[in-house]
């Protein structure tokens, strides 16, 4: 049992290391290959255009503004281009060439038009950063790769990623202690709500009213239910169902981004992605407060704050269940790769087992879920990068079941239920918390990043150029061996 234990470790540890690991703050990239000359204008746009896609996707995918400089840095300095300024704002790259004081700088810009939860895409564009890195392939081959991820297809059905958000849903509704009715409930619920917003951003609506119509439906089901509770004999707390819906929104909005780069440098960023999360928050505390008003006219008065939830110290097994299934569950919806899922099982197990274990003392959910997310962030900044996982992917999956879906319901049904004080005491623990689990999440990878920092890799100190093979699936490569010359 201990060898078969200590094989699966190191399947999931391994000895690879992260990309933005082998990147050296300050440090002078090495080319490996022969740098562009200065006066070649069209070469110099091809790799500026390169770095600057590849900083868009991961721009896109919610990776920090300062992270995705880096890259951009790193990439365009393997090519020779060590002499340039790299600007990242909320949906803009501006990448510029500095050719001495005789040649005009070249320049080029990239906008993010649109934000997705593609998991693999980020993977894909993280191991062509790693091809680049160690085997110098030609700008155009890369060119070609990026076009070839960004324009493939989603790795799974949008059936079976509506399935697993139904999954998260499940697993959070474990999670604040809710039975079969209310996982069950919670399940079909966020199918529907994930189902009715795809087709609301088919046709274009602001994401804005997806996250109002998301908070209303949430609400629903539950007041139904709670309606029908004595004839059906049913016993269940309707506030279960709700955050599982509310938990399932948030989870996909930029919170650790944002505060990410607010705290490494890129306030501005930082502030326009915080707008962001702000704003979709409202939406879904919009259509929430709505479907209160609605079902207050039918006659359902839902309980307020007085109702607590049964879950406690004394279930631990549950609390660890529907961590795992929370955070395997929005990483399946967010497409990730299968190898990330396991890891991400991982992550939300620790996550939720550090928050059950400081409940038996007197810190409070702030700290607890501080200090939660740092051991999540560690997580993702070690085990998941030694499994060829983007950090970020276990970081956000990881802190799913932390997002403070309750706190925020409970408040926001306080302010609207005349228990103004502790309705809005409830919504300023659930942003406090919030935060407290974007810091600690950044805190934890950084921690990481200090701890294991390795140096940089031969490939990029011994200009040697071997032959390759270039293939985008698997990665793999063919290398030819030298000719023995004969003494």
């Amino acid at each position: 049992m201990k060898s078969v234990f200590q094989r699966g470790l190191g399947k999931v540890l391994g000895d690879a290391t992260a990309t933005i690991d082998t990147i050296e703050p300050g440090s002078i990239v090495v080319a490996p290959r022969k740098p562009i000359p200065l006066d070649d204008e069209a070469a110099i746009t091809e790799v500026l255009d390169l770095a600057a896609r590849i900083g868009a996707v991961l721009l896109d995918s919610g990776t920090g503004a300062i992270d995705t400089r880096s890259q951009i840095e790193f990439v365009a300095g393997i090519y020779g281009l060590d002499d340039i300024e790299v600007d990242v704002t909320f949906n803009t790259i501006l990448v510029s060439a500095r050719r001495g004081p005789t040649l005009p700088p070249v320049t080029t810009v990239r906008t993010v038009h649109y934000r997705s939860l593609d998991f693999t895409r980020l993977a894909h564009v993280d191991r062509l950063v790693r091809r680049i890195r160690q085997l110098a392939i030609t700008p155009g081959t890369a060119h070609r790769i990026v076009d070839g991820i960004t324009s493939a297809p989603h790795p799974y059905p949008y059936w079976l990623a509506n399935l697993a958000w139904g999954v998260m849903a499940l697993g959070i509704s474990i999670l604040l202690g809710g039975g079969t009715l209310v996982g069950a409930t919670s399940f079909v619920t966020t199918m529907v709500i994930v189902a009715g917003n795809r087709r609301l951003a088919r046709i274009g609506t602001p994401i804005f009213f997806q996250q109002m119509l998301g908070g209303f439906i949430a609400v629903l089901p539950a007041a139904t239910l709670y309606h029908w509770r004595e004839p059906l004999d049913l016993d269940f707390a309707p506030s279960q169902i709700v955050a599982a819906g509310i938990v399932v929104l948030l989870s996909g909005l930029s919170l650790v981004g944002s505060v990410q780069d607010a705290i490494t440098g890129a306030p501005i960023t930082g502030t326009a992605r915080f707008s962001e999360v702000v704003l979709m928050t409202g939406g879904i505390l919009a259509g929430v407060g709505l479907a209160i008003r609605l079902v207050e006219t039918m006659g359902v008065i839902l309980p307020g704050l007085g109702t607590a939830s049964p879950f406690g110290p004394t279930n631990p097994v549950p609390s660890l269940v529907g961590g795992a299934l929370a955070a395997g569950g929005f990483a399946a919806a967010s497409y990730a790769e299968r190898r990330a899922i396991p890891v991400a099982l991982g992550a939300g197990m620790l996550g939720t087992g550090v928050i059950s274990g400081l409940s038996f003392t007197a810190v409070g959910p702030i700290v607890s879920s501080a200090l939660a997310a740092v051991l999540v962030g560690l997580l993702g900044g070690l085990a998941a990068r030694r499994a060829l996982v983007p950090p970020l992917v276990v970081a956000i999956a990881g802190i799913t079941p932390l997002l403070p879906g309750l706190a925020m319901y409970r408040g926001l049904y306080g302010v609207m239920s005349e228990q103004t004080i502790p309705g809005f005491r409830e919504l300023a623990t659930a942003i406090t918390v919030g935060c407290s689990i974007a810091a600690g999440v950044t805190l934890g990878e950084f921690i990481a990043r200090t701890l294991k920092r390795p140096t940089l890799p031969a490939a990029l100190i011994r200009p040697r150029i071997p032959r390759i093979e270039n293939r985008l699936e698997g990665l793999t490569l063919t290398r030819r061996k030298p000719p023995r010359w004969r003494t």
